[in-house]
């Protein structure tokens, strides 16, 4: 898929947005033009909140989710209701979209949990876990955790992936029919019942201060207007590394860390690996459907 770069004026291509590692602007774009087919469905029909860097990470960036009106008119939008009014969010559906938002210093893309058609109808139940202290083994034992229990006591079909910056992220479909309040209300007793089962392991306890050292799973992300940020968005820290799909059995490498693929070395990768993630869709259930087994489990 090519671009119409006709409609996008980019430039300073050299300016380095990564001080350290000296990644700049123009690997930036070179790097979205050629990931464009593989997170573009990701992207796709959904309001997207932008994580915007003019002057590279070293200095402080910001989140951004209504449309400026200097954008053009050919980008896609959609408003999407707030408390006390709307906000009109960007859509990227295109190649061209992806360029100029890169064009515009976005350097990470964060996705909510809902399509603009079914906007309070969550498509995906999503765990974060970012482990205390580096502690990635800890996030392995939570993914591994909740893929048993999502999968063997629920009858989920679960997907995970590195997040780019600390820790994992586990996915299960959903097939747009529960809203986000039952699906909050579920992530909730999901992760309180991992928490009790291994108490000295993990907590839900959001302030860190109340943490003591264990790792905190979060299912608030599980809420009308809130994001994870998408697979193969490059994440604002050096080296730029990537959120990447992985197999469940790639968590039994010891080489695995949350920053290993980054945009220098995850095309290497997407030659020789298939999608982990296929058949996403196709695995969707509602949570109705397995709400009494968690309801049993919790007792």
């Amino acid at each position: 898929m090519k671009a119409n770069l006709s409609k996008i004026n980019i430039t300073h291509r050299n300016k380095v947005l990564f001080p350290e590692s000296g990644i700049t602007k123009n690997d930036l774009i070179l790097y979205y033009d050629r990931i464009a087919n593989h997170i573009l469905p990701y992207l796709k029909n959904r309001p997207l909140t932008m994580q915007r860097f003019p002057e590279g990470i070293h200095k402080k960036g910001f989140f951004q989710k209504h449309i400026p009106n200097y954008f053009p008119d050919w980008i896609t939008t959609t408003r999407i209701k707030k408390i006390g009014g709307w906000v009109e969010h960007v859509v990227c559906n295109s190649k061209e979209t992806l360029l100029y938002l890169v064009e515009q210093d976005v350097i990470t893309f964060h996705i909510p949990l809902s399509t603009v058609d079914y906007i309070e109808l969550p498509d995906k139940l999503v765990f974060d876990l970012d482990p205390p202290k580096g502690n990635f083994k800890l996030a392995i034992k939570a993914a591994r955790t909740l893929q048993n229990l999502l999968e063997n006591e629920l009858d989920f079909k679960t997907f995970v992936m590195t997040s780019g910056s600390k820790g994992l992220h586990v996915v299960a479909p959903l097939s747009q029919k529960d809203n986000f309040d039952e699906v909050h209300d579920f992530a909730k007793n999901i992760a309180q019942y991992i928490c009790d089962k291994y108490p000295n392991d993990f907590t839900t306890a959001i302030r860190k201060n109340k943490r003591e050292g264990k790792l905190y799973i979060d299912f608030l992300r599980n809420s009308y207007a809130q994001t994870s940020v998408s697979p193969f968005s490059v994440r604002a820290i050096e080296n730029a590394p990537v959120a990447t799909p992985i197999y469940w059995s790639e968590l039994n490498d010891k080489s695995l860390n949350p920053q290993l693929h980054t945009i220098k070395n995850i095309f290497n990768r997407l030659e020789i690996t298939d999608n982990p993630w296929k058949g996403f869709d196709i695995n969707a259930i509602s949570i109705n459907d397995t709400k009494e087994k968690l309801v049993a489990l919790i007792g």
